[in-house]
């Protein structure tokens, strides 16, 4: 008996420090894989392709075990290709030379696609739309690349190559390259992150100032800019939706919006750069008229922090939603960088904050490979805590159900049409 209780006292005693906490049964948990430089895969130099798919099914059995239920991947990181594609040539950062197809070969994005599907999760292909070199200095071009082509259609900032975004015939072809993803590939979304205009680089102009005054528009730069990325976001909308009515439209912007002492809807920040003013995103018309599907802001700064903290941008952008999904970007690669960081509870009182407001319907991490140590313990808080039991992706209710996972679900309970 005394040692029946002691094994109970020690079983209180374990329970009340390692908690439990109440699971959604519907919450969006993805994660970030980029294939730019090498970031998260394949890794770098990794040209064999059986051990490209040994990597991206380990990061894969990681995450599944971590609970999550949706890979965000980049198939289209500087107007290159993780698939085969008759407008880009196969990306260097897959085999180490552009347009050097896979040997043997195969489609990685189809093959990334069924591991991910297989595994009862979400596919988001993740592309950059204005990015075409990603450095001027050390970038493999292919010889067919679409900036050897059509050389007006591109400016350069920095060390980086863009698709002029005021040019109708590069956004066309654009919204081309993402209407062949949607048509060929059974993805879930088209997802796409926060290089819209590129961010400012100290002391130098983005070079647009002739595309400005030569397309006669009484609009200011700034509104000209705005309107330049507000068309190719709702063509592409439009896009999607006219292939695949089902297949969702994601942008994960930078955190602020505007800050307060800019506009009065603005967020109680500090931010040096802004969406609206220096990137030229404006965010919240995408999402007042519906042209996207969900938002994930990249909430990157910690609890408590001096400009842009977190709390304060999570209340705001769960009031901005507009009734479209918001899934809040997290910084898992942060780990360590700083003391907010190395503390092991900032993920999971992010996530509990999360959880309590309202309008906020899950989480994004980046990136893929910065759990794969386990930093600060978050593995293992996401297993035995907080994404203890599997979720369910919320519904957008404004979307028809992709036809193909009805066709599943009648194949796995075998029900038969007509009967």
């Amino acid at each position: 008996m005394k040692r029946l209780c002691l094994l109970l006292c020690t079983l209180i005693s374990f329970s009340s420090i390692i908690p439990v906490f109440s699971q959604p049964a519907e919450e969006f948990r993805g994660v970030w894989i980029a294939t730019v430089d090498n970031i998260d895969w394949p890794t770098k130099g990794m040209t064999d392709v059986v051990a490209q798919k040994a990597e991206f099914i380990r990061q894969l059995d990681m995450h599944k075990r971590n609970g999550m239920n949706a890979m965000i991947v980049q198939v289209r990181p500087a107007a290159d290709a993780f698939y085969s594609s008759k407008y880009e040539p196969w990306s260097q950062w897959l085999t180490g030379v552009q347009g050097k197809a896979p040997s043997p070969w195969y489609d990685p994005l189809k093959f990334m696609i069924e591991e991910v599907h297989k595994r009862g999760m979400e596919f988001h292909a993740w592309l950059n739309p204005y990015r075409a070199n990603f450095n001027i200095k050390s970038a493999s071009i292919a010889k067919d690349h679409i900036t050897k082509k059509h050389p007006d259609w591109f400016l350069t900032y920095g060390t980086t190559k863009y698709f002029d975004p005021s040019n109708k015939k590069a956004q066309q072809f654009v919204i081309d390259v993402v209407s062949d993803i949607v048509k060929r590939y059974d993805i879930d979304a088209v997802h796409m992150d926060d290089y819209f205009y590129p961010y400012p680089i100290a002391g130098k102009q983005f070079p647009d100032q002739k595309a400005y005054e030569n397309s006669g528009t009484e609009l200011t730069k700034g509104d000209w800019r705005r309107s330049n990325v507000d068309s190719i976001i709702l063509k592409i909308s439009r896009a999607i939706k006219k292939e695949k009515p089902w297949v969702k439209f994601g942008v994960s912007p930078f955190c602020v919006w505007r800050n307060q002492d800019q506009d009065s809807e603005g967020s109680d920040s500090k931010a040096s750069i802004t969406n609206y003013d220096d990137l030229f995103a404006n965010i919240l018309l995408w999402l007042k008229e519906g042209w996207v599907d969900y938002v994930t802001p990249q909430l990157y700064g910690e609890i408590g922090h001096s400009k842009i903290a977190y709390e304060k941008l999570l209340d705001w952008w769960s009031k901005h939603a507009y009734g479209r999904h918001l899934y809040i970007g997290i910084a898992a690669y942060k780990a360590g960088t700083n003391p907010a960081w190395r503390n092991t509870n900032e993920i999971p009182h992010q996530i509990r904050l999360a959880r309590q407001t309202e309008n906020v319907q899950g989480a994004i991490y980046f990136s893929s490979t910065s759990f794969n140590r386990n930093p600060n313990g978050w593995c293992d808080s996401l297993q035995n805590n907080y994404y203890r039991t599997p979720a369910r992706i919320p519904v957008m209710d404004w979307l028809p159900e992709n036809p193909n996972k009805i066709t599943m679900r009648k194949q796995a309970t075998g029900s038969k049409k007509g009967k």
